[in-house]
């Protein structure tokens, strides 16, 4: 196991944002810009982990015994990083960094592991996996993460990810039939701060059917979304976190229902269902990691990120208190980001994803 230190430093205000060096992020007022040097900085944790065979932590049924034998031989694209779904976002994760930063000095390893990993005949053995007993496997957090992978390769304008989003393309056709069969049978919605997370599913995956028009899929996830969350109101966000949260249930629903519902709808659903977030004074303090060797207490680092990234999207769709949520979001990633790298492999697996996304979720944002 290789752990990696690295240096943080976070320009906090800033005029014109020329990068200097050693300068990973910068920002204006409350919106923070990755630079070149961060996008170098955090592509260097999957680039030495979705390599990595072990440890690994298998969420496998084994209904006999021709599974007993490494990961890596039926995940030969997803057997680093720890775990399926790690690896699965890792490799989401190189592919935006290189599609913001073409330059960047990782470009052709990365461009060479993402081959090497994802050629068609590792997808192929990937999606023998998802049968029998191990239909549900990564149901819906690895499902929604690899369909916001092919969708960042479908939106690629590079011969290489042309190429790779063609080998994905069955497992991406798997997952979206795997979610219309599933969400009409599902009574109940999960609402928890862990991988089965339902809001947070739904959301990735209607990202990806509205990227691609799959009218099928989007339609599921509407009506699913509508049946367990349109009537909700007063979501308990004092409750939260729980010990081992890594995504807010409250929020990844509120940052779900501003895709569902038409704009003025949801500026009047959001506000009865979250009405704490709309007052002239908004407390939600951040999640506090007391130790990051822990692979269930770390994921609070995550949980400050992932609030961030729903906090962004929530605010630009409220129509209200637009500036205090962006601040909220902006404290939220402060208290994350210096423990991204944190040298334990435990964090360093998968939070530099999170940090990615929820920083080009802004900064991409209009």
């Amino acid at each position: 196991m290789r752990n990696l230190i690295f240096p943080l430093v976070v320009v906090l205000t800033c005029g014109v944002c020329k990068a200097q060096p050693g300068v990973h992020y910068q920002t204006i007022g409350d919106r923070f810009t990755l630079t070149l040097e961060g996008a170098s900085h955090l592509a260097q944790l999957p680039l030495h982990c979705i390599q990595q065979p072990y440890p690994y932590k298998t969420g496998v049924v084994f209904v006999d015994s021709s599974l007993v034998r490494p990961p890596i031989d039926y995940h030969p694209a997803f057997y680093g990083c720890f775990d399926w779904h790690s690896s699965v976002h890792g490799h989401w994760m190189l592919i935006r960094l290189l599609k913001l930063f073409p330059d960047l000095p990782e470009a052709a390893e990365i461009k060479s592991t993402l081959s090497e990993n994802l050629s068609a005949e590792n997808i192929a053995t990937e999606v023998k996996l998802f049968t029998a007993l191990n239909k549900s496997f990564e149901r819906t957090y690895g499902w929604a993460w690899l369909l916001q992978l092919q969708a960042e390769l479908l939106s690629w304008d590079d011969p290489v990810g042309r190429k790779l989003s063609r080998n994905l393309q069955p497992m991406a056709d798997l997952i979206s039939q795997s979610y219309k069969e599933y969400l009409p049978k599902i009574n109940y919605a999960i609402r928890v701060g862990e991988h089965s997370n339902l809001a947070f599913g739904l959301k990735l995956a209607y990202d990806y059917a509205a990227q691609v028009n799959d009218i099928t899929l989007k339609e599921v996830i509407r009506s699913t979304a509508l049946r367990f969350y349109a009537s909700d109101t007063d979501c308990p966000i004092s409750w939260e976190p729980g010990g081992a949260d890594f995504l807010s249930p409250c929020l990844e629903e509120a940052d779900l229902m501003w895709r569902i519902l038409p704009p003025a709808e949801y500026r009047k659903w959001v506000k009865r269902f979250l009405p704490s977030l709309f007052k002239k004074s908004v407390t939600l303090e951040t999640g506090t990691v007391s130790d990051r060797t822990d692979g269930k207490l770390v994921h609070l680092d995550g949980l400050n990120l992932s609030r961030a990234w729903c906090l962004y999207g929530i605010a630009k769709h409220a129509g209200r208190n637009e500036k205090v949520l962006f601040s909220l979001a902006k404290t939220h990633l402060e208290a994350a980001l210096p423990h991204v790298a944190s040298g334990d492999y435990m964090g360093e697996h998968w939070l530099a994803s999170f940090a990615v996304y929820a920083i080009t979720a802004q900064q991409l944002a209009p």
